[in-house]
């Protein structure tokens, strides 16, 4: 591969943008999800063990243990972790002295912090992937660049021999979260996406729609079809084209990402984790490219020789119409002239796929330790061309802690990797098990899988807090930000920002109340009129009906929202009442005190202390053995995580 300095001074800075944001969001929020008056106080979650200090933080890797020294609560020691990591990270945006190993050590750190208090709020798989991406930042970032005077001396005369050991690593998390999916959409045997139909209610029934969502809900059914195809194409059929030895594969691999993290950007909010897979995208871009890109291209192009560029050529062609004919025999295309239609349908079986699943797992770690063999080969061949005896020596030292540090963490990889296909998982090498048991809490691997089954087919469940003086008129609904509510609203733009209430009520409506307990917890809030919870809701005071005074009765009804249908002015939505979701319930009354003793959110501090896992990790287990069977929630590492489909 090509030079790759100006692809990791772009995927650092994107790190760090990505930090900033997710920082920035969090901050905001943090007063009415883990402070004193919110929904999950924070301070419940950390626990002495009565250990000693190091064994403590080596199993609760968190500085919130800390805070005490300060003089800070928990919540206040994450709104300084917070506000301290978004100007830590604009820093790193900005400047390039500050893309420091040491920057990245302690943005990683510090989100990793806040993950380990943030409860069921800051299960998403994009905070565990933040987490992966952040902790390859700073061994990314430890390669420090050298002067440009240098550099034009000649590329081995300043270039570490190592240079691009740590940058593969980032290719090798985008094609496993590419590949797997992909791969999980079909393993979930949804209807919707065997039947090509996913799109069809993806739009509609996604957590946070945009604008844009409404127009593209309401393309013609073919080209929803057509475009499931294309998804599965880009992250099944593709992501192997990211170790690709022809340069001009690697580059329509890296478009082809692009495009479709774009068209997802446009259609649907999903705060900063699109933004996050486009900067894991830069791993597949060189100093050529950027720089031709720019038009700051000074570099004389190498002349070819002709049976290397036809050969290049042949095996591009070929790769071409290997995807095409691939395509059209999995998915029957055939184009319908007279109506201008594409038809297109699944033309194989569940199992015929389990089978080639089987068939290739294994193949691709072996695709991807070639790879990593290959980089470590041009390190080493690098390093032989390195002049002077000292010079020499420190680069085998360098070249030795950054090969083991990428081979390890390759390794603990492949464990995650192997969970979606369970025989492969099996027969992987126990020394990587054990690896990966040594260091999973520390989040530096997950598995990934994105959008494995659509919810809402027969209309997306929606719940609606309704407030009451009296318990008789219900006429005050208690509308969000974010999430549908008024029909009339149109759906708003909040990329970069993840308003993480609005995320758990999309979750909540999946199922009954008692799946999400933290949900009690907020009706008590809203019963109490708790500043900092209302503000989650609406953050201008008066267009929350009860900002004069809290209301005596709170109870939810669970709606079906469809988008409104061409031609229907001034309405967004559609929606039909489905039945009652949390019952009427006022401050004192034992429906409400049994529920919030039951799930541990009241009672004598220690009571609640004790029961804060109920809240946090052992919710999100608790949801895993719920919808193990559903793709919304799985486990990877230390924790279970929320997966968000397309």
């Amino acid at each position: 591969m090509a030079g790759s300095r100006l692809p990791r001074q772009l995927f650092l800075q994107g790190v760090a943008a990505v930090f900033m944001f997710a920082f920035a969001s969090l901050y905001m929020q943090i007063p009415g999800l883990y402070g004193p008056d919110g929904i999950l106080p924070a301070r419940r979650t950390l626990r002495p063990q009565g250990k000693g200090r190091w064994p403590q933080l080596w199993e609760s890797p968190t500085l919130l243990w800390e805070t005490p020294l300060l003089g800070l609560d928990t919540a206040q020691g994450l709104e300084l972790l917070s506000l301290l990591g978004t100007l830590l990270a604009l820093g790193a945006l900005l400047l390039h002295q500050l893309r420091h190993l040491l920057v990245y050590l302690l943005l990683w750190a510090a989100y990793l912090s806040a993950y380990q208090v943030g409860q069921v709020f800051l299960y998403f798989q994009w905070d565990s992937l933040l987490l992966e991406t952040g902790f390859l930042a700073l061994l990314v970032a430890a390669l420090r660049l050298p002067p440009r005077h240098k550099q034009a001396q000649g590329r081995l005369a300043g270039v570490p021999p190592h240079e691009d050991l740590p940058f593969w690593l980032v290719r090798w998390l985008l094609f496993r979260l590419m590949f797997a999916s992909g791969v999980v959409k079909l393993t979930s045997r949804c209807p919707a996406w065997w039947g090509l139909t996913a799109l069809t209610y993806h739009f509609e029934t996604q957590c946070l729609p945009t604008p844009a969502s409404w127009f593209a809900h309401h393309l013609p059914v073919w080209l929803h079809k057509l475009g499931v195809v294309a998804t599965f194409l880009i992250e099944i059929a593709v992501p192997p084209l990211f170790f690709a030895p022809v340069r001009r594969l690697r580059l329509a691999a890296f478009y082809s990402q692009v495009l479709l993290q774009v068209l997802i950007i446009v259609t649907g909010n999903y705060n900063f984790f699109n933004l996050l897979t486009l900067v894991l995208t830069t791993a597949l871009l060189d100093d050529a490219h950027l720089a031709a890109a720019s038009g700051n291209s000074r570099r004389k192009k190498t002349p070819t020789s002709w049976p290397k560029a036809l050969l290049a050529l042949l095996l591009e062609l070929a790769v071409y119409g290997l995807l095409a004919c691939g395509v059209v025999h999995c998915f029957g295309l055939e184009v319908d002239w007279k109506q201008r239609t594409v038809h297109s349908k699944t033309t194989f079986t569940f199992h015929q796929f389990s089978q080639w699943l089987k068939m290739v797992t294994l193949p691709t770690m072996w695709l991807g330790a070639a790879s990593l063999a290959w980089e470590l080969l041009t390190a080493l061949w690098r390093w032989t061309q390195v002049r002077g005896w000292l010079q020499k020596f420190c680069a085998a030292v360098q070249l030795s802690i950054f090969g083991t540090a990428t081979v390890a963490l390759f390794t603990i990889s492949l464990v995650p990797y192997s969970y979606m296909e369970p025989s492969t998982h099996g027969r992987l090498w126990t020394g990587a098990h054990r690896l990966f048991g040594t260091v999973e809490h520390l989040q530096l691997a997950h598995s990934y899988g994105l959008f494995r089954r659509m919810t809402g087919l027969g209309g997306r469940p929606e719940v609606v807090l309704e407030g009451s003086y009296d318990g008789h008129h219900w006429t005050q609904e208690i509308e969000f930000m974010y999430k549908p509510g008024n029909v009339s609203r149109a759906p708003p733009i909040v990329v970069p920002h993840q308003p993480r209430l609005d995320w758990q009520m999309w979750f909540a409506a999946l199922g009954p109340h008692t799946h999400s307990p933290w949900f009690t917890s907020l009706v008590l809030r809203l019963l109490q009129g708790k500043e900092p919870v209302i503000r989650l809701i609406q953050n201008h005071a008066p267009r929350y009906p009860f900002h004069k005074q809290p209301p005596t009765y709170v109870r939810a009804q669970r709606y079906k929202y469809w988008f409104s249908k061409p031609g229907e002015q001034g309405r967004w939505w559609r929606r039909q009442w489905v039945e009652e979701f949390f019952p009427s319930v006022s401050l004192g009354d034992p429906t409400l005190d049994t529920l919030l003793r039951q799930f541990g959110l009241q009672g004598s501090e220690p009571d609640a202390a004790d029961a804060s896992s109920c809240i946090g990790r052992d919710e999100a287990a608790l949801l895993w053995e719920r919808r193990k069977d559903d793709p919304e929630v799985t486990s990877t590492a230390a924790c279970p995580v929320i997966w968000i489909r397309e």
